[in-house]
């Protein structure tokens, strides 16, 4: 009798195991779609008060506001699925969206001073991808990462010395390289 009785609550608690295990991503599936779904809510709220903006300052209202949607999202995302290869995808999600609202506040700028505004830009945004490869051989991606990182930097010092003239031009890109 004892031994029967063990067997069923052995067995009872099996199940009870195995239940909750699969209730567990359920309830992760169901945290992320709820995620998404606030993300979603939140960016029509957020795009529509950017009506009261006018101009290039609507413009960065909306993609502030979709940048926003894109970080929330690819993190729930990333959290949900948990592997390298998610939280390396919302790492370069979050960086285009991130890259998308600093190009559209350079806008605002001309000249010489939106060209460096831009690169600098693309200099955030490659060093952020750079970054999210670490993921991978760790090794590898540091190195890829140090020379990603330095080439938008020079990239950025050579845009800068396109305001100056003659030696002093020069001097500012030998020395950005």
């Amino acid at each position: 009798m004892k031994k029967a009785l063990s067997m069923i609550v052995m067995a009872s608690a099996s199940f009870g195991f195995i239940a909750t295990s699969y209730a567990a991503p359920a309830e992760a599936k169901a945290s992320y779609d709820a995620t998404k779904k606030k993300a979603d809510a939140d960016y029509k709220v957020a795009k529509e008060a950017c009506d009261s903006h006018k101009d290039n300052a609507k413009d960065v209202c909306q993609k502030e506001a979709k940048a926003a949607q894109v970080k929330t999202t690819a993190e729930a995302e990333a959290a949900y699925k948990g592997t390298d290869a998610a939280r390396k995808k919302a790492r370069t999600d979050i960086a285009d969206a991130n890259y998308e609202v600093a190009k559209e506040k350079c806008d605002d700028m001309t000249g010489n001073n939106k060209d460096v505004c831009v690169k600098e830009a693309k200099a955030a945004k490659t060093a952020a991808v750079a970054d999210a490869k670490a993921g991978k051989e760790v090794s590898e991606a540091k190195k890829d990462a140090r020379e990603d990182k330095h080439d938008a930097n020079v990239a950025v010092q050579k845009e800068k010395c396109d305001a100056l003239t003659g030696a002093e031009k020069s001097r500012c890109v030998a020395a950005a390289k």
